[in-house]
C-alpha cells in the first residue's frame, strides 16, 4: 500500500508541479477539441443534475456540493458551471489522496470515499465519492463527486465546536476507504460512517446519490469513447489542461513584473486575548508566473478557524481565476501558479489541529487577493465581499412522534464589493460559494421547527464608496416545537469588516442576537460561538454584512446616491453623513427626492476636512460616545475606526489599534487627489 500524502508532501508536490514541461502543441483538430471540451463540463454538470434529483439532504439539495473529473494522474480535467469555488481547488488533491493510497489496487467497479482535509480536501462535512473509470480493461480517468454532509459526528449538531482545537471534537475523519468493491456494496463500512453521525438515514441517501452521479459520469465519459475512440478522449484529457495552462501564460506574461503585498485578519483567537489576527500575502509575478507568499501570517489558533494548504491552495485559485473568468478552470490553471505557505500557520495547518471553520480564512485570502488583483488590472478592480456564515440548530422534533432529531443547518446571502464602474451584487451567495442558493424558508420549516418571522435586505449595509457595496440581509427566526436543542454561530468579520478598497468605506458588522422567550432585551452572543442552549419561544436575529466600497463616497455621482434612497438602499442620514449627500423629500407616496447641490457641495468640503481628523480622535471617547447612544456602529466602523464589543459597547484597543493601521493604509492614501489621479492613469 502507497503511503499517504502529508500536508508537507502536498505543498512539495505544488511547488515541484511547476516544473512540468511547457505544454505540448495540440494533436486534435480544432473542432474535436473544442466537442470534447465543452462535453467533459456538460459530463459534469450532467453529475450536478443527477444529485439534485436523488440527494436525501436538504443541504446538498440547495447546492452545496461540486463535481469533477480527474485524469489518471488525479489532475483536475474538468468543473462543471455551477461547482463551489471552495471545492473545485481541491478536488485533485483527494484524487490522488486514493490513487496514492490504492496504488495498483483500483478496479472497475470500485467506489472509494474521502474526506480528509490533511490530505487536501476541505473540512470533515465536505465527503468526496470517487469512481474509476475503466475503458475495458483500461484505466481513463475519475468521476469525483463532493456533497456537503449536514452532520458528521463531533461534539456539537453540524460538527463545528468552536472550542475545538483538534479535530477530535469535529467529527468523523475518512481517510481513502473503499466503499464498493468491484461493484459490490460493502455496507458494513457504510454502516460505520453513518452510525458516526446525528442523521445516519441522510447520510445513506446522499452516498447513494453522489455514487450514482460518478455513474453518469462514467456513462457519458464511454458514450464519448465509443464515439470518438479511447485514444482520442484520453488525448482530450491532457490538451484541454495544456491548453488552459498555454492561455493562462499567456496572459501572465502580458502583465508587468512586480510584488504587491496585502493583509487581512481573523477577528480573534477565542482562546486567546483580543487582538485581529493577520493573514498576509505577497503576490510576485514573474515572466508567466505568479507567486503567493504567505510568509508572515499567525500561527494556528486555539479554534477552528485554521486552513490546510489544501483550502489556502483552493482560496489563491478561486481569487485569481475571478479575474480571468473566460478561462476554463482545470490543472492547467494551477500550473503558473506557486505558492509559499509556511506549516503550522493559520494557513496551513496540518494534523491535528482543527479546521472545520476554514472557511474564515478562505475569504480572508480571497478578500487580499481581490485588492492586489485590483492593483494590477483595475478594470477589473473589485473590494471585499460580506462574511459567509453558519447557522447551525440541532434538537429533538416534538412535532413529530417519536421525538425525531433535526438538523438545521443555513446560511445567508450577503453583499459583493463595489467594482470598477459598477456598484456591488446584493443578497448574493459569498465568493466561496457562488453557486449555492438561498435556502426557502418553506421547505427549511417544514424540515426543522424553526419558523422565519422576517428575511430582508438591510439598509445602509452596503460599504460607501464611489461604487457601493452590495446589500445584505437580515433573518429572524424563532424555534417553536422542539427539546433538548442547542445552537451554534460560524461566522467572522464581527471585527475586522469587510473591508473597501481605495478610499472606499466598510460595510458593517456581523453578529447574532438572541432573545429569550421571557427574557425583556435581546443578548448580543457575536459572530463565534457553539452549543448554547435554547429553548421552544426563543427568537435568534442576524444580519449578512454587505460588500466594501470602491474608491471615494465623496465621489459618488449625488444621483445614484438619491437612486439609493429611493430604493431603500441608503438611509437620508447615511447619505448625508457617509456621501455628504443632502437630499429633500418631492413627494411621500412615490418615494421621490430632490438633491440640494448648494448644501451637498459644503457637506462634501466639510467632510473631506474634517475626516482624517476622525480616526485620530481618543478610541475611548468614542467607545464612550458609543455607549451613550450617540454615534453607532457604522459611525465607529467608517469614520473613526474604533471597534468595540458591539453587545457591551467596551473598547477593543489592541483590535482598534490594528484596524486603524489597516483602515489608514487602505483607505486614507485614496483619499488625497494625487492618488486619484495616478489611478486614473491606469
Amino acid at each position: 500500500m502507497s503511503k499517504v500524502k502529508t500536508a508537507k508532501t502536498l505543498r512539495q508536490a505544488s511547488k515541484s508541479k511547476n516544473k512540468i514541461k511547457k505544454s505540448r502543441k495540440m494533436n486534435l483538430d480544432p473542432v474535436t477539441f473544442e466537442v470534447l471540451k465543452n462535453s467533459y463540463i456538460t459530463t459534469v454538470d450532467q453529475m450536478a443534475e443527477q444529485i439534485l434529483r436523488t440527494c436525501y439532504s436538504f443541504v446538498i439539495y440547495n447546492r452545496d456540493f461540486s463535481s469533477a473529473l480527474n485524469d489518471i494522474n488525479g489532475d483536475l480535467i474538468a468543473e462543471g458551471t455551477q461547482d463551489i469555488a471552495v471545492h473545485v481547488g481541491t478536488l485533485h488533491h483527494s484524487c490522488k489522496a486514493v490513487i496514492d493510497h490504492f496504488g495498483e489496487d483500483i478496479n472497475n467497479g470500485d467506489v472509494f470515499l474521502v474526506n480528509d482535509p490533511y490530505l487536501g480536501g476541505t473540512h470533515f462535512n465536505d465527503v468526496r465519492v470517487i469512481r474509476p473509470v475503466f475503458s475495458g480493461k483500461t484505466l481513463i480517468c475519475f468521476a469525483q463527486s463532493n456533497g456537503h454532509w449536514a452532520d458528521v459526528g463531533g461534539s456539537v449538531p453540524g460538527s463545528f465546536d468552536v472550542q475545538a482545537r483538534d479535530m477530535f471534537r469535529e467529527g468523523l475523519r475518512i481517510t481513502p476507504v473503499r466503499v464498493w468493491d468491484k461493484g459490490k456494496y460493502k455496507s458494513d463500512v457504510a454502516r460505520l460512517i453513518a452510525s458516526m453521525t446525528r442523521d445516519p438515514a441522510t447520510i445513506y441517501g446522499d452516498l447513494n446519490a453522489q455514487s450514482e452521479a460518478t455513474r453518469v459520469a462514467e456513462r457519458e465519459i464511454l458514450r464519448l469513447v465509443n464515439k470518438y475512440g479511447r485514444d482520442t478522449v484520453v488525448t482530450g484529457f491532457q490538451e484541454v489542461q495544456d491548453y488552459v495552462e498555454r492561455a493562462a501564460r499567456a496572459r501572465i506574461r502580458k502583465l508587468p513584473d512586480g510584488n504587491w503585498e496585502g493583509i487581512d485578519y481573523v477577528d480573534q483567537d477565542p482562546a486567546g486575548s483580543e487582538g485581529l489576527i493577520p493573514i498576509k500575502v505577497k503576490l510576485s509575478i514573474k515572466g508567466d508566473e505568479v507567486t503567493y507568499d504567505f510568509t508572515g501570517s499567525h500561527a494556528t489558533i486555539g479554534t477552528l478557524y485554521n486552513s490546510a494548504f489544501g483550502t489556502t491552495f483552493s482560496a489563491v485559485v478561486a481569487s485569481m481565476k475571478t479575474f480571468f473568468p473566460d478561462l476554463p478552470l482545470n490543472s492547467g490553471f494551477y500550473r503558473p501558479i506557486n505558492i509559499i505557505s509556511p506549516k503550522n500557520t493559520i494557513v496551513s495547518a496540518e494534523w491535528p489541529v482543527a479546521v472545520t471553520g476554514f472557511l474564515m480564512v478562505f475569504e480572508k485570502i480571497m478578500a487580499i487577493i481581490f485588492e492586489l488583483w485590483s492593483e494590477i488590472l483595475p478594470n477589473r478592480a473589485i473590494a471585499a465581499a460580506y462574511q459567509l456564515e453558519y447557522l447551525l440548530t440541532g434538537g429533538r422534533e416534538i412535532r413529530q412522534p417519536g421525538d425525531p432529531y433535526f438538523m438545521y443547518y443555513d446560511w445567508m446571502p450577503g453583499g459583493w464589493g463595489g467594482r470598477k464602474g459598477l456598484d456591488g451584487l446584493n443578497v448574493t451567495n459569498s465568493p466561496f460559494g457562488a453557486g449555492l442558493q438561498s435556502q426557502p424558508v418553506e421547505g427549511q420549516e417544514r424540515l426543522c421547527p424553526i419558523m422565519v418571522n422576517g428575511f430582508e435586505m438591510v439598509t445602509d449595509s452596503g460599504g460607501p464608496g464611489q461604487w457601493r457595496g452590495g446589500i445584505g440581509a437580515r433573518k429572524t427566526s424563532i424555534l417553536r416545537e422542539a427539546e433538548d436543542t442547542v445552537i451554534s454561530y460560524i461566522c467572522d468579520r464581527e471585527r475586522s469588516v469587510a473591508f473597501g478598497i481605495q478610499g472606499g468605506l466598510p460595510s458593517t458588522p456581523h453578529g447574532l442576537w438572541l432573545k429569550r422567550k421571557n427574557a425583556p432585551a435581546a443578548e448580543w452572543l457575536g459572530a463565534v460561538f457553539s452549543d448554547v442552549s435554547i429553548n421552544s419561544g426563543d427568537t435568534f436575529e442576524r444580519a449578512s454584512g454587505g460588500g466594501g466600497g470602491l474608491g471615494d463616497p465623496l465621489d459618488r455621482d449625488p444621483r445614484a446616491v438619491m437612486n439609493d434612497v429611493e430604493d431603500d438602499y441608503v438611509s437620508l442620514e447615511r447619505a448625508a453623513k457617509d456621501y455628504g449627500v443632502i437630499l429633500s423629500l418631492k413627494d411621500k407616496d412615490r418615494a421621490k427626492y430632490s438633491i440640494d447641490s448648494e448644501k451637498t457641495n459644503t457637506t462634501r468640503k466639510k467632510l473631506r476636512k474634517e475626516r482624517v481628523k476622525r480616526i485620530k480622535e481618543d478610541p475611548k471617547k468614542i467607545a464612550t460616545r458609543y455607549k451613550k447612544g450617540e454615534l453607532d456602529e457604522m459611525d465607529l466602523v467608517r469614520h473613526y475606526a474604533v471597534i468595540v464589543d458591539w453587545g457591551t459597547g467596551e473598547l477593543l484597543p489592541k483590535t482598534t489599534k490594528e484596524y486603524r493601521a489597516m483602515f489608514k493604509r487602505r483607505v486614507v492614501p485614496w483619499w488625497s487627489k494625487s492618488k486619484k489621479i495616478d489611478q486614473n492613469k491606469k
